[in-house]
């Protein structure tokens, strides 16, 4: 066992403080990463206000880094590679789910980067809110060596979350995009569908935000609270990608697909009322999606090495998380914090 430098919360609402967790003895298919950035995501804070989660409690599941040492029968990475992991760490491997590629979907249950049970020694896991972290090599990315390391970071959660109901829905030129909501997910979406060849619509309730979406590449963008525009697009749409994280009403949304379309639920995933005539006329589906598989998460990453696409980041120290997750509370955030690790090799001292 390894101890390494870490952030943990002693119980549920306490802060997170500069502690310490256990890696484990490298496994013939482990791989050791020394975490250089590390996403802030609102699952973070979620489980770190749950009094169901498993404490003390080091979060954090959408990190990069490069590779420190690799198990005995890894041949896939070496040390020194540029990796990034998600927050999904480990599968079953043989259900029907893991078969098909979508690991995220494992029958029992995919092993989370944090708060997870290890399938080998039954552990709890810690996650990277840490100076590194070892993970099974299957659920390692090899990442594009040109872009900005802390601005990958986010696309482990985020950019996966919406990678595959694009893909899912085989998104491109000639489609007819929509993305609700320009935060995290949104400016992800928006981003990944143009560049597939989509025209994209936003739905927004700020005007100010409007203006960026259209500035980040959105072919039109609607004010979801004028009923005249909202109009306007009835009908247009193939595919609105719904990343509202609040709780709202799904009816407009509904109404701007065109027959056959589909209406993707990543934000909120409490319960939403739907009418069934909505769905009816125009033959119209409700889906969601979560996370995704080993194969298109590289997949998307290639695609964003390909074509230079990160998530846009405000990078902060890491001993500045209590200050990040605050922030990231209220809402005040363009689009995805960042940690950056660096300073849990010293003595914690923020730069």
């Amino acid at each position: 066992m390894r101890t390494v430098a870490a952030y943990s919360a002693s119980a549920p609402g306490a802060p997170l403080i500069r502690d310490s967790v256990e890696r484990r003895d490298l496994r013939a298919d482990d791989v050791a990463v020394l975490v250089s950035h590390c996403g802030v995501c609102h699952s973070d804070l979620h489980a770190l206000r749950d009094d169901a989660g498993s404490f003390p409690l080091t979060p954090g599941h959408e990190f990069v880094g490069t590779v420190l040492d690799v198990g005995s029968g890894v041949t896939d990475f070496a040390p020194g590679d540029p990796v990034a992991v998600g927050n999904i760490v480990d599968s079953c491997d043989v259900c029907d789910m893991c078969a098909a590629g979508q690991e995220n979907y494992c029958r029992e249950f995919p092993t989370l980067t944090y708060g997870g049970r290890d399938r080998v020694d039954g552990s709890t896991t810690a996650g990277a809110f840490s100076a590194e972290y070892v993970v099974r090599d299957r659920f390692v990315y090899h990442r594009p060596k040109g872009l900005d390391a802390a601005a990958v970071a986010p696309l482990m959660c985020a950019g996966i979350t919406v990678w595959e109901p694009l893909r899912r829905w085989n998104i491109g030129p000639g489609s007819r995009v929509g993305v609700a909501g320009i935060g995290g997910l949104g400016n992800l979406a928006m981003r990944f569908a143009a560049t597939l060849g989509a025209e994209v619509t936003v739905f927004t309730t700020s005007s100010a935000k409007a203006e960026e979406a259209r500035e980040l590449g959105a072919h039109n963008t609607v004010l979801s609270t004028d009923d005249a525009a909202m109009a306007a697009v009835q009908g247009g749409l193939d595919l609105v990608v719904d990343c509202i994280p609040v709780a709202h009403d799904p009816q407009p949304y509904l109404a701007s697909l065109a027959l056959d379309g589909t209406l993707c639920l990543v934000g909120h995933l409490g319960s939403v009322s739907i009418e069934t005539v909505d769905l009816l006329v125009g033959r119209k589906s409700v889906s969601s999606s979560g996370s995704g598989g080993r194969r298109h998460t590289q997949e998307m990453l290639d695609f964003c090495g390909d074509h230079g696409i990160t998530a846009q980041v405000e990078v902060l120290p890491s001993a500045l998380v209590g200050i990040a997750l605050d922030r990231l509370e209220a809402g005040d955030v363009r689009y995805r914090f960042v940690l950056d690790m660096g300073d849990l090799v010293g003595d914690g001292t923020p730069a």
